[in-house]
């Protein structure tokens, strides 16, 4: 298993966990009201508004929930108004981090932020001091387990869809696309009844950094979850990887 598959195992647990608490349907709400915001609150016409009605869906957040924040986005502006940021900066070992954030007030989150990143051995840097080192692309989520296709057949499907890439994190095949073919992708696997649990323009790194030191190494661990559970924080982008060497005690 590689470093990047020992890491998103460790996500998926997490994740799971954050479903249980609710969390996740708050950043999902969020992500409705200013998608509809933007293109309008007709998912037809607004690509953006359709995934996070999917990924809402597969985070099984009711259709109430949904169908409130969509139309807080598209109606007459009620309630908080929330700014699209994104920050840069360093976690320990020097690997990258971006973080995209939607918040109503721009001045906490901030110093939010740069208190996060300096209790976990990082440092907050400057708007394109990271950016550069990722590259924007679409990337779907199959569950193996759903998958009634052999490996060989899903990747020449998913090839042929457009795909530019493939993953295996253990749980998952991760499909990479460009950013604006992710939808035709989508819709093509779909038709060929393969299950897609989540959809997302992603910030992919162009290269990695191996962390090796386990205290290194649980202390970027500690700094992505910080991040994740912070309720303005909609995506967190990172160019690490753990070692093979390192082991579940050594991350705990």
């Amino acid at each position: 298993m590689s470093g990047h598959s020992k890491w998103a195992n460790i996500k998926h647990k997490k994740a799971k966990s954050d479903a249980q608490k609710g969390k996740i349907f708050t950043k999902l709400g969020r992500e409705l009201i200013v998608a509809a915001r933007a293109g309008g609150g007709d998912p037809n016409n607004n690509f953006r508004l359709k995934i996070a009605i999917d990924n809402a869906k597969a985070a099984n957040m009711p259709n109430d929930n949904i169908k409130r924040a969509i139309q807080k986005g598209d109606g007459d502006g009620e309630g908080a108004n929330y700014e699209e940021l994104r920050y840069e900066g360093y976690g320990p070992g020097g690997a990258a981090v971006m973080i995209d954030i939607l918040t109503d007030n721009r001045n906490r989150t901030a110093g939010e932020m740069r208190h996060i990143f300096s209790k976990n051995g990082g440092n907050l840097g400057e708007t394109g001091s990271v950016n550069w080192m990722f590259n924007e692309k679409g990337q779907l989520t199959v569950p193996l387990e759903d998958l009634e296709f052999s490996e060989d057949e899903f990747m020449l499907m998913a090839l042929e869809a457009g795909a530019e890439d493939i993953d295996n994190d253990g749980e998952n095949y991760l499909v990479y696309t460009a950013a604006e073919d992710l939808e035709g992708v989508q819709q093509s696997l779909l038709e060929q009844k393969v299950p897609v649990s989540e959809a997302i323009v992603n910030q992919v790194p162009q290269n990695t950094v191996e962390i090796a030191d386990p205290e290194q190494a649980k202390k970027m661990i500690r700094l992505m979850d910080a991040l994740e559970d912070h309720d303005d924080v909609q995506g967190v982008y990172a160019n690490f990887e753990l070692a093979d060497s390192l082991s579940d005690e050594d991350l705990e």
